[in-house]
């Protein structure tokens, strides 16, 4: 990737083959400072640039940096989490609204996304899947049999589900003590907080995953994506190669709480990496008043960030799912 990219507009790189297919975007950066699906991204547009790749059916869009002020400055956020409460605003206040003014129309137009992030602390690759086909009020969905089939063949064993459930329990408990903040502190008290990417793509009738593809600076985290999207293209029958085979063994977690940090004190007892496993009692963190943080059930530890900002997400905490368990 270049050093600069323009804040004014988002970089597209648009494919039309000549045969239809399915319409699949990819989308890197979404936070600024997970820049392993940027690399991946243009690794595959030079790929097609140069013929050694060649999309034979539907469309392909790629973003290799979705907000670009964010991307610019090294950070997560430019003025807010572009991940978090993601719909068009008629009256935008901040750069992520005008992101996603764009963003939102450009997901509907699509079919399929792959989402390619990385995360903080140390830990293995894994996939972030939606719910099960449903008609409920917080997140229905009629296609959870084609994002389990994508999830299986994006490469990581660990896949993991139950985002926007989490969320919802979340918001409750962040509303409780809310009092008065900035924007993007109050943005986390909406209960759409959770809707990011993948649950606007859902919500426009199509499906998507996010790929957690490593930590931030593993150079291993670009291969992971790359390959993510080279299995995603040939899934889909996109392009001339062998359908690639699913995960025999996938480690299926659920999301079930969110943590978040309350004063910029809470500290964790220890180094926390991504999918630990911690026993029911066990102390995970510790208040800025001495009360400790302790695991409600035997599970693992997700997304641990100790230098989280008072009032957002500390860590989240995960239980074995029995989903996608074989019959």
């Amino acid at each position: 990737m270049p050093d600069t990219v323009p804040t004014t507009a988002l970089r597209l790189h648009s494919f039309r083959a000549l045969h239809p297919g399915p319409r699949l975007i990819v989308t890197g950066a979404v936070h600024g400072n997970e820049t392993c699906g940027s690399k991946a991204i243009q690794r595959v547009a030079a790929e097609l640039d140069s013929g050694v790749l060649q999309l034979l059916r539907g469309s392909l869009t790629l973003v290799p940096v979705t907000n670009p002020l964010a991307y610019e400055r090294g950070q997560r956020m430019g003025d807010r989490n572009l991940n978090r409460n993601l719909y068009p605003n008629a009256m935008p206040q901040d750069y992520e609204d005008h992101i996603a003014n764009v963003l939102c129309p450009l997901l509907a137009a699509h079919d399929v996304l792959l989402d390619l992030h990385s995360f903080h602390s140390p830990g293995e690759p894994f996939v972030m899947l939606g719910p099960q086909d449903n008609t409920g009020e917080l997140e229905p969905f009629a296609h959870a049999a084609q994002e389990e089939a994508l999830a299986l063949r994006l490469g990581p064993r660990r896949i993991v589900e139950g985002w926007l459930q989490t969320y919802a329990e979340g918001v409750k408990v962040r509303l409780a003590r809310t009092q008065g903040a900035d924007r993007a502190q109050l943005l986390s008290t909406d209960p759409r907080y959770g809707v990011g990417t993948t649950e606007y793509m859902r919500s426009q009738g199509g499906y998507g995953v996010t790929l957690e593809c490593g930590q931030h600076d593993d150079p291993q985290a670009p291969e992971v994506g790359w390959r993510a999207i080279r299995h995603t293209l040939a899934l889909l029958q996109m392009v001339d190669a062998p359908a690639p085979t699913p995960t025999a063994e996938p480690q299926m977690l659920r999301l079930t709480q969110v943590i978040d940090k309350h004063h910029a004190e809470d500290r964790f007892t220890q180094p926390w990496s991504s999918y630990d496993p911690v026993t029911k009692g066990q102390t995970i963190g510790v208040r800025h008043d001495g009360t400790p943080v302790q695991a409600d059930a035997d599970g693992f530890i997700v997304f641990p960030n100790p230098g989280a900002l008072a009032g957002n997400e500390w860590f989240y905490f995960a239980q074995r799912s029995s989903r996608l368990a074989p019959v």
